[in-house]
């Protein structure tokens, strides 16, 4: 009998390798078919095609099409997108440190760096760019300017620029540096005890960066902490490791990878002691916090070790891998989901089930499980981090969207600048009442045509009335409307004084103060930073939202 179930093993066991086998050389076999039949397509479309087909991109539309049916995440890198493949992940690069873009046509200096060789050289917000190294921009795009610009470290760049409101241009010469885009760009306290940091990227040392604002904050007083993760769009796993640490006990599981390839799945912990473990801590939260700053809010939701206030984050549970291909190209990967703490995955788009029509959706409310924080508190999967106080954030005015769309903002910020050698600290620099009737005088020449949605809607009404044959019915009654709704656009600059006139104080600060004083500029109406400052000063308040109902 022994025997008879031993050889019952050993015949199953060659029967399931077999079939393995065969599953292997069948799907092999496929993939070989497959790949003849592409490179035998290419060939005869290369060769009798009535027009000229570059090689090179024809293969970039097949390779881009074929991955894009997986998921926006899988993508091919080639070689000659590899360095800016590495700003992306390391957040270095070799050129002069500044953002530029495209006004009207012309390439602006948007945002020097501080202590950057564009910051040290003068130049400033606003300022057009003419030359590269005797190159003439003009009518090149951001990309390529940008490429000229960048290069190896210690070597030089002569530019020529002019200011903002002046006719004659300017040369400079620099050397560019190593620039290493700050994790943390901004840190400081918001009043004489909260403390305040924000988190824009997860490249190298992100998590040494936020231990050393943290470590910071607290010297200069900090008691209670908000971190801003708003809008981070993500980057290297381990940083988020690196930076939950920051605030939880070593040891402690942060988050684990699960794949197809099985000896690639982990479970990252909490290598180190944390530097706070105890201090009050919200997290600011929005829907584009996508990826690792998810995990980040996730890990602090589920250890019950901070507040999260905002919006419901982007819901990406995916993690990638870059793969070598051939010719110095590469090929990032979606390889495996994370699972945080509570054992959830927050993935909230199924990208394995498409429609009829290719199109993917989220994953529905009633398929999300219930997990459990470690107080006990009820947190879902599949649908991004919700936040424990959701705060609804406003909607800008059509006129508002208007003015920024158009540049008038940016503009008008250089055009002040000139005329104002210095302002206030960017806390407490606010426009007067006059210096804002100069504002609307600066418009009154702007083109700030725009369409309402209520306008919209009056004109589809009309549309309707007219298939119908009750237009003439109704004709006055929406001529009225539309009268008083354009009585209203022509008051809008005022209706919507305050939201215009935070955009553009935060625009005029930055001016002055760069990045830090533009961030700095919204702190007295930033709807997430007054709810986490009102949570932050109500203890009672701010522990029960960590306890289970």
């Amino acid at each position: 009998m022994y025997k008879k179930s031993i050889a019952g093993v050993f015949v199953g066991i060659f029967a399931l390798g077999l079939f393995s086998f065969k599953a292997d050389s069948e799907r092999y076999f496929e993939i070989a078919k497959n790949l003849d039949v592409f490179a035998t397509l290419f060939k005869e479309v290369n060769t009798y095609y009535v027009d000229d087909v570059p090689p090179a991109q024809m293969m970039r539309t097949g390779i881009d099409a074929m991955l894009k049916s997986l998921d926006p995440y899988t993508n091919y890198i080639p070689e000659d997108d590899i360095e800016d493949f590495r700003t992306m992940t390391t957040g270095q690069y070799g050129g002069i440190g500044a953002i530029i873009g495209n006004r009207d046509g012309k390439v602006v200096v948007q945002m020097p760096y501080e202590n950057s060789p564009a910051h040290k050289a003068g130049l400033a917000i606003g300022d057009e760019i003419l030359k590269v190294n005797g190159v003439n921009v003009q009518g090149k795009s951001t990309e390529e300017v940008s490429k000229l610009l960048k290069g190896q470290a210690n070597t030089a760049i002569k530019l020529e620029v002019r200011s903002y409101g002046q006719t004659k241009s300017r040369n400079i010469e620099l050397v560019r540096k190593n620039i290493m885009v700050d994790n943390v760009p901004y840190y400081g306290m918001l009043d004489n005890e909260i403390g305040y940091f924000q988190l824009s990227g997860f490249t190298m040392d992100a998590g040494k960066e936020v231990r050393s604002a943290v470590q910071k904050l607290k010297e200069m007083g900090a008691k209670k902490i908000v971190f801003d993760l708003r809008d981070n769009p993500g980057g290297l796993l381990h940083e988020a490791v690196n930076i939950s640490n920051v605030f939880v006990d070593k040891g402690k599981d942060i988050v684990s990878t699960k794949g197809k390839v099985e000896e690639w799945n982990k479970t990252y912990k909490a290598l180190d002691e944390p530097l706070d473990k105890d201090m009050p801590l919200v997290i600011l939260t929005s829907s584009r916090s996508a990826s690792a700053s998810e995990i980040v809010a996730g890990v602090m939701q589920d250890y019950d070790r901070a507040v999260l206030v905002g919006e419901r984050t982007f819901g990406k549970g995916l993690v990638q891998v870059t793969r070598p291909l051939s010719y110095n190209s590469q090929l990032k990967v979606t390889t495996a989901k994370y699972y945080i703490p509570s054992g959830r995955c927050i993935q909230a788009i199924d990208y394995a089930h498409r429609n009829e029509d290719g199109s993917v959706g989220k994953i529905p409310d009633s398929l999300r499980v219930a997990y459990k924080t470690a107080l006990g508190r009820i947190v879902y999967d599949g649908g991004g981090v919700s936040p424990d106080v959701e705060v609804k954030q406003p909607e800008f005015s059509e006129i508002t969207r208007t003015i920024a769309g158009r540049g008038y903002f940016f503009d008008y910020a250089n055009k002040y600048k000139v005329s104002h050698p210095s302002i206030p600290a960017a806390k407490e620099f606010k426009l007067t009442d006059d210096e804002y009737k100069k504002f609307i005088a600066y418009l009154s020449d702007k083109d700030l045509s725009y369409t309402t949605g209520i306008e919209n809607e009056l004109k589809d009404v009309a549309e309707t009335a007219k298939e119908g044959k009750h237009y003439e019915d109704i004709k006055a009654e929406l001529e009225a409307i539309k009268k008083k709704v354009s009585h209203n656009k022509a008051n809008d600059l005022t209706r919507f004084r305050a939201e215009i006139q935070e955009i553009l104080e935060a625009e005029i600060a930055s001016r002055y103060y760069l990045q830090k004083g533009y961030i700095e500029s919204s702190f007295d109406d930033d709807p997430d930073i007054l709810m986490a400052k009102q949570v932050l000063n109500d203890q009672a308040k701010y522990k029960s939202y960590l306890k289970a109902n």
